[in-house]
């Protein structure tokens, strides 16, 4: 079987599992923190280099306030359980996004984690945290601008490749697959760049519900694309 190098996951359904459950909101974002550590070792184990969670888009903060605020208090709590974790497991971590509206102190945590991981040479892991698909390329837009403002680069020199390089997760390589949890079929500003050419798989599970058996039928509905001109390879 093909085992895709990145996997990329949109964490939905948290709230809507909670609420099925009779529980407040914020107990559904702690079980999908608990799935998204032990799916780290899963993922690894099946062969995995490269996963890849939105964890808080940039449109998250249109939330309620005491959610916003649970989901912060549930961040810092993750990213010291994560640091003990990751160099555990050899596991290098790292935060996308646009880090300037977090608080001093996660921004502070999530640098820690960064460099305590940094050596680290088994599953690369990343976190997507006030992140924003349209936002990433924009900053890299305005990266670029600059560079060529200063007379650093010509604008002839733009091409597809520096571009990439200029987005947040410029030395990795674009996911070839992404999964989105609990029934919603759209990408919701995740990745837009990376995923030109990614594998889409949608799953009816919500989030806190996922496991290994799910990832296994997104593998092997994975392995039924054709990866070489695109769709559904033809029945043998």
């Amino acid at each position: 079987m093909n085992i895709p190098k990145h996997v990329a996951i949109i964490l939905d359904g948290n709230g809507r599992w909670a609420k099925s459950k009779g529980l407040p909101r914020n107990a559904g974002h702690v079980q999908g923190a608990r799935v998204v550590e032990d799916m780290c070792e899963i993922i690894y184990n099946r062969g995995v280099e490269y996963f890849t969670v939105y964890a808080f888009s940039t449109e998250n903060w249109s939330r309620p306030d005491d959610e916003v605020e649970a989901l912060m208090k549930l961040l810092r709590n993750y990213m010291v359980n994560c640091k003990k974790r990751a160099n555990k497991n050899n596991m290098k971590v790292r935060v996308i996004g646009d880090k300037s509206r977090l608080d001093d102190d996660i921004r502070e945590k999530i640098e820690d984690l960064e460099q305590a991981t940094k050596d680290n040479t088994g599953l690369h892991f990343t976190i997507a945290i006030n992140y924003g698909g349209r936002d990433e390329i924009t900053r890299a837009a305005r990266k670029l601008a600059k560079l060529a403002a200063d007379g650093e680069i010509s604008p002839d020199e733009i091409t597809i490749d520096k571009f990439g390089a200029s987005l947040d997760t410029g030395d990795y390589p674009d996911p070839d697959l992404l999964i989105r949890t609990c029934g919603e079929q759209r990408i919701s500003n995740f990745l837009l760049w990376q995923s030109a050419y990614t594998e889409f798989y949608f799953c009816d599970c919500p989030w806190p519900d996922f496991n290994a058996e799910e990832l296994e039928k997104a593998i092997e509905a994975y392995n039924k694309r054709d990866r070489k001109y695109g769709g559904i390879k033809e029945e043998k």
